[in-house]
């Protein structure tokens, strides 16, 4: 099975001198295509970082950081742009749906916004739709559904384009315990059925048990837990 995240001797820090913070120090980890890794430690050790690094989001690092094969340390905006449009793609905490644009509308916008032909995701949209249960709800606002329902709305926007990779974080973090199993379970669908690459951030043991692997960042390194 091939890699699709490689990470290698990664070193990443904040501020300097005297403020200096050290997030990574020779950090190292490698991912499998279709694997679901669960990314655990402790509150601001630097795993959200991790994310953002990983999507070219903070490109203030040294070492290797190569995504299906490619190192992504000297590439463009447009190159990492690219990346972000067909490679991967992230779900928050926060839902962040367009609160004047109903759920359809929602999950279609980076379509739109890439410059790509809504007409072309109608299948891949219906069928979202259902596998999120949200068909009845496709016309609705956000603010006309649950927080689960919006999470759910996100992770549909998120692969509506079928990226190899979904980076989540903490995407349970303003659910209920009920909601946030639904989350969990459908990323577990999207992983199984749709061989989805998931490295999510969690602090919840039990989301982290959903994985086939968890990793724990710990004294600035990333090891097996």
């Amino acid at each position: 099975m091939k890699n699709v995240i490689e990470i290698t001797d990664l070193r990443k820090h904040f501020g300097s001198g005297e403020n200096e913070a050290l997030i990574f120090d020779g950090a190292d980890l490698t991912i499998e295509k279709g694997s679901f890794v669960s990314l655990t430690g402790a509150s601001g050790s630097g795993k959200s970082t991790l994310l953002y690094l990983i999507g070219g989001l903070d490109r203030n690092f040294t070492g290797s950081i190569r995504i299906d094969g490619k190192n992504i340390t000297g590439m463009d905006d447009k190159e990492l742009s690219d990346i972000r449009s067909f490679k991967l793609s992230y779900v928050f905490q926060f839902y962040n749906l367009v609160a004047n644009l109903t759920i359809e509308e929602n999950i279609l916008l980076p379509v739109e916004l890439s410059g790509r032909k809504p007409k072309d995701y109608a299948k891949r949209l219906e069928e979202l739709l259902e596998l999120t249960g949200l068909t009845a709800k496709r016309h609705y606002y956000p603010s006309q559904l649950s927080g689960g329902q919006q999470q759910r709305a996100s992770i549909a926007r998120a692969v509506l384009t079928e990226p190899e990779i979904l980076l989540a974080d903490e995407a349970t973090g303003n659910l209920d315990k009920a909601s946030g199993g639904e989350i969990m379970a459908l990323f577990k669908r999207l992983n199984e059925e749709k061989g989805i690459t998931i490295l999510q951030v969690t602090h919840s043991a039990e989301c982290a048990a959903y994985g086939n692997r968890i990793v724990k960042l710990v004294d600035r390194k990333l090891v097996e837990a």
